[in-house]
């Protein structure tokens, strides 16, 4: 065996996730609805499609590396210049970096207990101590997570605004009153990859050069475009500008860049699928009060299920729609994981999980 190295050997062999395809091997059948994973099942948009066709026909040379066209359509979507843009492999790939930039063995991190577990994974392959705060009323909680690295003297503070997995959200004003209050030396790590199902007002108005906050969009939730994996950071150009030196710079190939462009550019496909969000929105929680479970509010495209009862009963739920072909996943920490998370489906997924449901339920009560 190579020799790997200290912290190498204390880290687990695992993933935070199991994916819907594991559990296809492992029961020898495909579900009949996914809806567990938070995808865009509205699909992404026609001129997407045909611009990623169009380069397909290339790819047998390399993306450009400096990803020059697809960060100057990012800059003028959001206003900003391209030195405020950093590309890369979806979200996930873009927190590992930032967290190689910024995180040492020993530097303290602060998250949310029940949030976003690749976050976390990323601080301890770099050996960093993370604290966690806990949710308040379900959502993720900006004073108990400015106490936590004020007196740990945090390097970053993570936050998803709206949050997964329970779907809730703040304003965006509260997000600001937040960076008015980090500790000196603290960055606010805010990832924003559900803000576009979210309502007016959520995202924060931060100007492109504030040195406080690096902000985090994807191309994998409402472009549709998780299989791409293709996400950028919105930061000071200092920042922005340091994932150069780490960073793949092969990473993103020809057709993402073109995908990205592309759907960037299509405004009416991202206004008919906000339409598409507020109705799967209003169905899900209309199945989950028929059957005697509670809909939390969701700014997502996903609804969090009350449960009713303690973790143990939601996972037996969760598998009991498994076994009826239903991919659904639940949130890992209590009192979180009461809950069942509910992807938006298209038209057949969302009858299939509206089959399964009472199904599920009653197979719990017998």
């Amino acid at each position: 065996m190579p020799r790997l190295t200290s912290l190498a050997q204390s880290l687990p062999s695992t993933v935070p996730f199991t994916g819907p395809e594991a559990l296809e091997r492992r029961s020898g059948h495909p579900f009949r609805a996914r809806l567990g994973a938070n995808e865009s099942l509205f699909g992404p948009s026609p001129l997407a499609l045909q611009a990623m066709a169009r380069a397909a026909e290339d790819a047998w040379m390399y993306g450009d590396p400096e990803n020059h066209d697809l960060k100057a359509a990012i800059a003028a979507h959001h206003h900003v210049r391209p030195e405020n843009v950093a590309v890369g492999e979806g979200i996930d790939s873009l927190l590992g970096l930032l967290v190689r930039l910024l995180v040492g063995p020993g530097d303290h991190v602060v998250t949310s207990d029940g949030a976003y577990p690749t976050f976390n994974s990323h601080v301890a392959g770099f050996g960093g101590t993370l604290h966690k705060a806990p949710y308040r009323a379900d959502k993720e909680d900006p004073e108990a997570l400015l106490e936590l690295a004020r007196t740990t003297g945090a390097r970053l503070i993570y936050l998803a605004n709206p949050d997964n997995p329970m779907g809730s959200h703040h304003p965006g004003t509260a997000i600001t009153q937040m960076l008015d209050a980090l500790p000196e030396g603290t960055l606010l790590v805010l990832d924003e990859a559900y803000v576009d199902f979210a309502p007016e007002g959520t995202a924060a108005d931060v100007t492109p050069d504030d040195p406080r906050v690096i902000r985090f969009r994807t191309f994998s939730k409402a472009y549709g475009l998780a299989g791409l994996r293709l996400g950028y950071a919105l930061a000071a150009p200092d920042l922005a500008l340091a994932f150069d030196k780490v960073r793949n710079h092969f990473g993103i190939g020809r057709i993402a860049q073109a995908g990205g462009i592309a759907a960037l550019a299509d405004a009416g496909h991202l206004t008919r699928l906000r339409a598409w969000a507020d109705t799967g929105r209003h169905r899900l929680a209309m199945l989950a009060s028929a059957h005697g479970l509670q809909p939390l509010p969701s700014a997502t495209n996903f609804v969090a299920m009350d449960a009713g009862r303690e973790g143990a009963h939601a996972k037996a739920l969760l598998e009991a729609l498994a076994s009826l072909g239903v991919f659904v996943r639940m949130p890992g920490v209590a009192p979180l994981n009461r809950c069942i998370r509910v992807s938006l489906g298209d038209a057949e997924a969302m009858d299939v999980f509206a089959e399964a449901l009472p199904q599920a339920l009653a197979r719990l009560r017998r």
